[in-house]
C-alpha cells in the first residue's frame, strides 16, 4: 500500500512493501525527499537521501574531548579492534 504521508509531503509505504521491494524504495527514496515506512499506519522511520555532508569526520579524526587527552593512545583504530575480537569468537 502506498500513499501520501503529511510528514513533508512523502510518500508513505508499509515494511510488507519495503520488505518486498527494498531496493526499488530506497532508489526512490534518493531521487525523493525521501519515504516514510509505517508499522500498522504509524510512521516508523523515514529513508532520506544521503548527503555528502553525513559523512562526517571519522572517530580517528575528531578532537579529543578535555580530559581523554591524559589517555594513553593506541596505534590501532578501535573500530578495527573490535571487529577483529568479534571474529575471535
Amino acid at each position: 500500500m502506498i500513499v501520501m504521508c503529511h510528514i513533508e509531503h512523502m510518500i508513505a509505504i508499509t515494511i510488507r512493501d519495503l520488505h518486498m521491494k527494498t531496493g526499488d524504495w530506497v532508489r526512490k527514496a534518493a531521487r525523493r525527499d525521501g519515504i516514510v515506512v509505517l508499522d500498522r499506519k504509524q510512521p516508523v522511520a523515514r529513508i532520506i537521501p544521503f548527503s555528502e555532508a553525513d559523512t562526517g569526520k571519522s572517530f580517528a579524526e575528531r578532537p579529543l574531548v578535555k580530559g581523554f587527552a591524559r589517555m594513553p593512545r593506541r596505534e590501532m583504530d578501535s573500530a578495527r579492534f573490535i571487529s577483529d575480537d568479534r571474529g575471535r569468537g
